[in-house]
């Protein structure tokens, strides 16, 4: 069944505005008396009944309502050092059907990518179409956030301020039973903040700052994992750890 977004819970009744009204009309093809599914952003799903289709909205009665039970028990934050080219938009999708929370991209001392404002805003706005579109197809009860733009400094801050436990997988880490016994550790409810290096990888200085403000650098294993395998295989080893058992 077909999934869709609102910005807060709704009432009897649901109006769908925006490109969602082109995706129905025009792609799907939808029409009154046909049935959708409506997230609010909190874990609540409506089973709607489209009543009419129009050039600017649709609208929909609301049939039941249910608990989702998609998301994991931790908010689990993804702060992905800056990739190139379009690398990226396949972490987002990804990281999106393996349960991230939020995804920020990073910039950090070896990101050969750099962007100006207004080239932030329009990735931006493209990654937060690809989470959407992600979060539809597979089920998500919410719709992950991303962005902003932060600098590595800022984003290990974000993470504090968040009370996450913050992880960096990195390739001098040493012990592999270590990082099982850290996954192992984790608290159901209490964030969970991911930093990735870019291709490059992280700096020393960067790894020392990190260290500093208490995160624990971990190993995924011998192998050295490129920036666009390395988040979304820690986020699958999150997943399967924090994962609720009402949903296997």
């Amino acid at each position: 069944m077909h999934r869709f977004f609102l910005d807060s819970p709704p009432g009897d009744e649901v109006t769908i505005t925006g490109q969602d009204v082109v995706h129905i009309r025009s792609v799907l093809r939808l029409s009154a008396g046909d049935r959708i599914l409506v997230g609010d952003g909190s874990s609540r799903d409506y089973l709607c009944e489209i009543t009419s289709v129009e050039e600017k909205k649709v609208t929909a009665k609301v049939c039941d309502i249910f608990d989702n039970f998609a998301e994991l028990p931790s908010e689990i934050t993804l702060y992905q050092g800056l990739p190139k080219g379009d690398k990226m938009e396949l972490i987002l999708q990804k990281a999106v059907e393996l349960g991230v929370s939020r995804i920020i991209p990073v910039e950090m001392d070896r990101s050969v990518v750099r962007l100006d404002a207004s080239k932030k805003e329009k990735k931006l706005e493209r990654y937060r179409k690809i989470a959407e579109s992600a979060a539809k197809q597979c089920g998500r009860g919410i719709l992950p956030e991303t962005g902003p733009f932060m600098s590595f400094a800022k984003a290990l801050q974000d993470g504090l301020d968040r009370n996450a436990r913050l992880l960096i997988p990195y390739e001098n880490a040493e012990g592999i039973g270590r990082t099982k016994r850290i996954l192992q550790e984790l608290e159901p409810g209490r964030p969970v903040a991911v930093f990735i290096g870019p291709e490059g990888g992280f700096s020393d200085q960067e790894i020392a700052m990190a260290e500093e403000k208490g995160a624990e650098t971990i190993t995924l294993g011998h192998r050295i994992l490129r920036t666009e395998t390395a988040g979304l295989f820690m986020l699958s080893l999150l997943s399967f750890q924090l994962e609720n058992e009402h949903v296997i």
